[in-house]
């Protein structure tokens, strides 16, 4: 007697797996698709941060009396650099803070109204910086009796500011940019001593 063929039909995979199989397909698909098209822009337009720096500084006038009040008169230039080759760059909300030495003896604020610097362009911010007399605590007065004897005198610029840029048609990057730096001086002749000051991102 010949065997019988015994056919069994196989069991159906449910519609609901392959519908989540083809959604899970599809965002792996868009996911690679939307990393090329970032790198891509990335390498069209090699976004890099705005920053600004100290290009020049000059102790214009020291006034230190017996009663410990100290005013001074600092010319400044900022230049804000804008090194994206095809994007604008807008800087906001500028407010830098000047400080006798490391302490918390504030002299004077610096402010800016926004502003826009060019693609691959740089604008200078130009300061006379004028403070009023400030009086000095014990701590403060030691210092600078040094700093005087020392021939070198020592302030402190610190704040903050707002860097906006476009990348590509869609992308829009949005950084807090902060500056911190020691200005040091001549008591005799004002010149700035060897200072290097740029901002950074974060």
């Amino acid at each position: 007697m010949a065997p019988k063929l015994i056919l069994r039909r196989g069991d159906r995979t449910n519609p609901l797996i392959w519908a989540i199989a083809i959604l899970c397909a599809g965002f792996a698909v868009a996911v690679i698709l939307i990393g090329i098209v970032v790198f891509a822009i990335y390498l069209v337009y090699q976004p890099k941060s705005p920053y600004v720096w100290v290009s020049a500084a000059h102790l214009d006038l020291l006034d230190y009396d017996q009663m410990g009040l100290l005013s001074i008169q600092l010319s400044l230039t900022l230049v804000a650099v804008n090194p994206n080759m095809r994007a604008h760059a807008t800087f906001s909300e500028l407010e830098l803070a000047l400080r006798f030495e490391d302490g918390d003896i504030e002299l004077a604020l610096l402010r800016a109204e926004d502003f826009g610097v060019e693609k691959n362009g740089s604008a200078a911010l130009n300061y006379v910086v004028r403070s009023e007399a400030v009086p000095l605590d014990e701590i403060g007065r030691e210092t600078l009796d040094a700093s005087l004897k020392a021939g070198i005198i020592s302030f402190r610029l610190e704040g903050q500011f707002r860097t906006r840029w476009r990348v590509g048609v869609f992308a829009s990057l949005k950084l807090w940019t902060h500056l911190s730096c020691a200005l040091r001086f001549g008591v005799l002749n004002g010149n700035a001593v060897g200072f290097r000051c740029s901002s950074n991102s974060h």
